[in-house]
């Protein structure tokens, strides 16, 4: 129970030389399967995500990502052992402005299980709004249980790393130093340079 609770609380908050060259490269996926590459200072990660089972969360991320929402934000919390969270920060610790927020997609049948991404919220079930966090390990205890109570609807997964993984691995590794609110915050700076759509077009360019 207090490992669950601790989980909760982890995500209540509403808070380069390494760049693989095929990382954009990825083959594009259907409609259903777009496909984003964060290019962080520690390597490319590409996501596949899930519009079909989470088209409310997809089309809120992919538009954030077209608006360049991401491009320039950190990695403000990495827990080893959990998850790493971003896209609400600044370098300089400034929070991002956002939209509204959407409704929470837990109940689509995804699992947080490791190499997912899902929407960071704040104890409110339909809080999120751009921030989102990437599974590290399977933390069955952020799954959807029941809408009937707060505290048991999830949190969303509307999508999955398929490349870059390494990548994520490095990042969790990090070290990590307490300021201000943030308790996990990278001692040196995790940055998204650019997140964007992997088109069919960069692929076959790409390839």
């Amino acid at each position: 129970m207090f490992k669950s609770l601790l989980f909760a609380a982890a995500l209540a908050l509403p808070f380069s030389a390494f760049a693989q060259d095929t990382a954009a490269s990825a083959p594009a996926a259907d409609a259903n399967k777009p496909r984003v590459v964060l290019k962080t200072n520690l390597g490319d990660i590409v996501l596949e995500l899930d519009k079909r089972r989470a088209p409310v969360t997809v089309d809120n991320f992919l538009r954030y990502v077209r608006d360049g929402h991401y491009n320039g934000t950190i990695f403000h919390r990495v827990i080893d052992g959990f998850m790493i969270q971003g896209g609400g920060y600044t370098p300089e610790l400034i929070g991002k402005p956002t939209r509204p927020a959407i409704m929470n997609e837990g109940p689509n049948g995804l699992k947080n299980t490791r190499g997912t991404i899902a929407m960071a919220r704040t104890g409110d079930p339909h809080s999120a709004t751009a921030q989102w966090f990437i599974n590290v390990v399977d933390n069955t205890a952020l799954d959807h249980v029941a809408p009937t109570d707060p505290r048991s609807w999830g949190y969303a997964v509307f999508g999955q790393v398929v490349e870059g993984m390494d990548v994520v691995d490095r990042i969790k590794s990090t070290p990590t130093r307490k300021e201000g609110m943030m308790e996990n915050l990278p001692v040196e700076p995790v940055i998204i340079e650019k997140a964007e759509l992997v088109t069919e077009t960069q692929a076959e360019t790409a390839g």
